[in-house]
């Protein structure tokens, strides 16, 4: 009987270890899909949320907020309000211009005009992850007339010779964010004939 009984027992402890080292093995793999998941999130959530700015700008024409066609530049000779709500925190002193780039089939040219001295510009290169890839602009590459070149992750090829430098995005959509200083109300004029030579 006490052979029995200490059968019984160390079965018992031998199925109590079991689970414990079976709930220890189901705690890690928790915590290994965890963290997958975090970094998934992590990853996927700023091209989600690129893409939901581009797609209600460039692709819903119901959106509210649509600007232009893709491939199509747009401006505004405006300042924005709080009923501009696709993307966070516009700035009010700079009217934008925008643009939805798809590098797919080709690279597309971006050409600037001789923008005078005193008035700040930048064109914000944007891709899907939204990370800001390169600056067209006063601070980057001056107020002079230029053009530039974007292409996609698999462009091959060169660029032409007028083109002053090339800009490559690491995903197929790029977004181009343009801003041209507004000094003033009296100044919205001039700021539209800015952006008319975009």
């Amino acid at each position: 009987m006490r052979k029995f009984m200490s059968g019984l027992v160390v079965m018992a402890m031998l199925s109590s270890m079991g689970s414990a080292g079976l709930a220890a093995q189901e705690a890690s793999e928790l915590a290994e899909i965890k963290a997958v998941v975090e970094e998934a999130y992590l990853y996927g959530l700023p091209m989600i949320v690129g893409y939901k700015v581009q797609y209600d700008y460039f692709i819903d024409r119901d959106s509210g907020q649509f600007k232009a066609p893709v491939n199509t530049l747009h401006n505004e000779a405006r300042v924005y309000t709080p009923k501009d709500t696709a993307i966070s925190t516009p700035n009010s002193d700079t009217p934008y211009s925008m643009v939805m780039l798809d590098l797919r089939a080709e690279p597309m040219v971006l050409c600037m005009p001789k923008i005078e001295p005193a008035r700040y510009y930048d064109v914000q290169l944007v891709d899907l992850y939204t990370d800001n890839y390169a600056y067209i602009g006063s601070r980057a590459t001056g107020n002079d007339a230029g053009c530039y070149l974007i292409a996609g992750p698999d462009w091959k090829g060169a660029a032409p010779a007028t083109v002053v430098k090339t800009f490559r995005s690491e995903t197929q959509f790029s977004l181009a964010i343009y801003r041209t200083q507004l000094f003033n109300a009296a100044d919205m004029p001039n700021v539209k004939k800015v952006q008319a030579g975009y």
